[in-house]
């Protein structure tokens, strides 16, 4: 085994080759590269776990809110950040979604057992609280032991930073006095932009660039910053984008394995039968996890790599195209040994009507995605594409076991260093 600085030398060495075969195959294959935009005011992925960019929170700059003192109490103080709206950045502080959706009426710490009431709250999920010394004794505890996390201003109340926060008459964030004059995030996906020149090329792109998610995850398979390949075909379907990305694979890892299909269906009944005791249930409906993709690519088909086509439309992003069942999209996932998922794609809904739909059943706010509707609105072909996590790739190139060692200067959930 090589010692542990000769590894992350040998892996960067890794990564530099798989990046330039990349490019290679694509630009032999004849696609555009473009560069698909870090700040956004979409969700491609419609999940919500995006880091907001913002200007609003500088401390000591904006308009400053005067509180009533009975909002200085710690509960009120909270009531106050959840009026506000305010959504920023990936810390998970389930702790205290409870007692806001209760009133706040209730001592910290009375509502990790024995509770009932309204389910906690989840619009706010992904808040990072900037708060005074008071309210971080009152809630402080329970939010470490549910590994959230919280910032702990040391200026006195008057001078903290959700005082500066403008707000309208109703008590939201004032989003029109923000940089953007909007709220604005890192992106997770250059997918939507990448459609957007694949339709005015009329011919095939891809992006390959640095994204972004607000997940509070700290597994071995995830980052929240990373690198994405998205390649955007025109006039394509599900069927031709399974065969790029198999094509792609083939050409920068050397897989020399027969790929397998089936569908999510087929994937379900397979885990079902196989009768092996998973830590997360395989219900038609739920989303595979690492573990069931795993047992698939590894055990059900002896590290061959498999595709997985027509999942449920509930668990897939609104741009997906519903299949004729009604119950499906035409999406597909490639999964690959000891990584599980590597590649995750679909056809895209070219249908205007199926779409807006979409975004209704999923309570996304059509303003904000104005120009994809008007992709569709104007005229539009089928087009497919799909994503590959770089990093993710690396491992499976490597073997590495920790995704965090195939990129420089990993940032993950409470670590942002250098």
């Amino acid at each position: 085994m090589f010692e542990e600085p000769y590894l992350g030398t040998l892996v960067t060495r890794v990564r530099n080759a798989l990046a330039y075969a990349t490019h290679k195959f694509f630009q032999e294959n004849g696609f555009v590269w473009i560069s698909s935009p870090i700040i956004t005011a979409s969700d491609c992925e419609g999940a919500g776990e995006q880091f907001c960019v913002t200007t609003l929170c500088a401390a000591g700059t904006g308009k400053k809110r005067n509180f009533k003192k009975e909002d200085q109490e710690p509960h009120s103080m909270l009531k106050q950040i959840v009026r506000c709206g305010l959504h920023i950045s990936a810390s998970l502080l389930v702790a205290i979604q409870e007692p806001i959706s209760k009133g706040l009426d209730q001592p910290a710490g009375s509502h990790l057992s024995g509770s009932t009431g309204p389910a906690p709250i989840t619009s706010f999920k992904d808040l990072v609280l900037v708060v005074g010394p008071a309210v971080a004794q009152s809630v402080s505890t329970d939010v470490a032991e549910k590994g959230g996390n919280i910032l702990i201003s040391n200026a006195g109340e008057s001078d903290c930073p959700l005082n500066s926060i403008p707000t309208t008459e109703e008590g939201n964030v004032d989003w029109s006095q923000d940089f953007f004059g909007k709220p604005a995030f890192l992106t997770v996906s250059g997918q939507l932009n990448a459609e957007t020149y694949a339709s005015a090329f009329s011919d095939v792109v891809y992006t390959f660039g640095p994204t972004f998610r607000a997940e509070n995850s700290n597994t071995s398979r995830h980052l929240a910053e990373f690198w994405m390949i998205e390649p955007e075909l025109a006039f394509a379907d599900l069927n031709d984008d399974m065969a790029c990305a198999t094509a792609y694979l083939q050409y920068v890892a050397v897989v020399e394995k027969d790929f397998i299909q089936l569908t999510y269906s087929d994937a379900v009944e397979l885990l079902l039968k196989s009768k092996k005791k998973f830590e997360f249930p395989v219900k038609w409906g739920l989303d595979l996890q690492s573990e069931h993709e795993r047992y698939i690519t590894e055990i059900a088909f002896g590290g061959r790599p498999v595709i997985i086509r027509d999942y449920p439309k509930e668990i897939k992003a609104f741009y997906m195209r519903q299949n004729d069942d009604g119950k499906t999209v035409a999406a597909m996932d490639l999964l690959v040994p000891r990584v599980g998922e590597l590649i995750g794609g679909s056809q895209r809904e070219e249908r205007l009507d199926y779409l807006e739909s979409r975004l209704d059943e999923l309570k996304l706010n059509k303003d904000s995605y104005w120009w994809y509707l008007d992709l569709r609105r104007f005229g539009s072909v089928p087009h497919a594409g799909f994503g590959l996590g770089f990093e993710r790739l690396v491992q499976f190139a490597t073997g590495i076991e920790n995704i965090r060692d195939a990129i420089p200067f990993p940032r993950s959930p409470g670590s942002a260093d250098f």
